[in-house]
């Protein structure tokens, strides 16, 4: 079972901020732009990553990864993270950001009639 530790870890980010799709415009609906937002940051840190494997800056217990292995002795899970915590940090946001704009509206709405 400790194989599955990361890769668990991110299903359960990924499972945690589903929901958060059904507010505001989501991010799932919109793959144009969630690709833009991801690949810059992705590519960055994957290069960061491989840098640091190579130079020993740090490395990953087989014992918490499937051991699939990918160039440059990268777990899957790893790739994966750079992928799965930036869609969920944008979940997080765009339902944040909806709500607070419903919220504004409501507070702008209710002084409007208020002054009438």
């Amino acid at each position: 079972m400790d194989h599955w530790h990361y890769l668990l870890a991110l299903v359960v980010c990924l499972v945690l901020t589903a929901p958060l799709e059904f507010l505001g415009p989501g991010v799932y609906r919109r793959p144009r732009l969630l690709a833009g937002a991801l690949w810059p940051a992705a590519a960055l840190f994957v290069i960061w990553d491989v840098m640091a494997i190579a130079g020993g800056v740090w490395d990953f217990d087989d014992r918490y990864t499937l051991g699939v292995g990918l160039p440059a002795a990268m777990p899957l899970e790893e790739l994966l993270f750079f992928f799965v915590v930036p869609v969920c940090g944008l979940l997080t946001f765009v339902a944040v950001e909806t709500l607070l704009g419903a919220r504004h509206r409501r507070v702008a709405y209710t002084k409007n009639t208020a002054q009438r």
